[in-house]
């Protein structure tokens, strides 16, 4: 419903030491992290799984589809994920305010 605002901006933190946590560790400091590099960072494959948990908590993570061709799939495309500078900023906010 495109006429209402939209809700204000609450995420709710994840658990300390869980994937998420460490994933959301690393798009808070910037990071535009695809799964190869998830797995490089952490041993898990399982970013996807990650995103949506965090986007459960209200983190509006963000996706953008790059070209990652192999011999075969030559076709392959894959997600990175971010958040947003100023999605980053509110959360540091309200982390402060706290």
């Amino acid at each position: 419903m495109s006429f209402l605002p939209p809700p204000p901006f609450s995420p709710i933190w994840p658990t300390k030491g869980t994937l998420a946590d460490r994933a959301l560790g690393y798009l808070m400091d910037g990071a535009r992290m695809n799964h190869p590099e998830f797995e490089a960072r952490t041993q898990s494959w399982r970013l996807g799984a990650v995103v949506f948990q965090l986007r459960t908590l209200g983190w509006p993570v963000e996706t953008v589809e790059i070209p990652a061709p192999t011999a075969e799939n030559p076709h392959r495309i894959i997600a990175r994920y971010h958040l947003a500078p100023h999605h980053v900023a509110q959360a540091l906010a309200q982390l402060g305010a706290a």
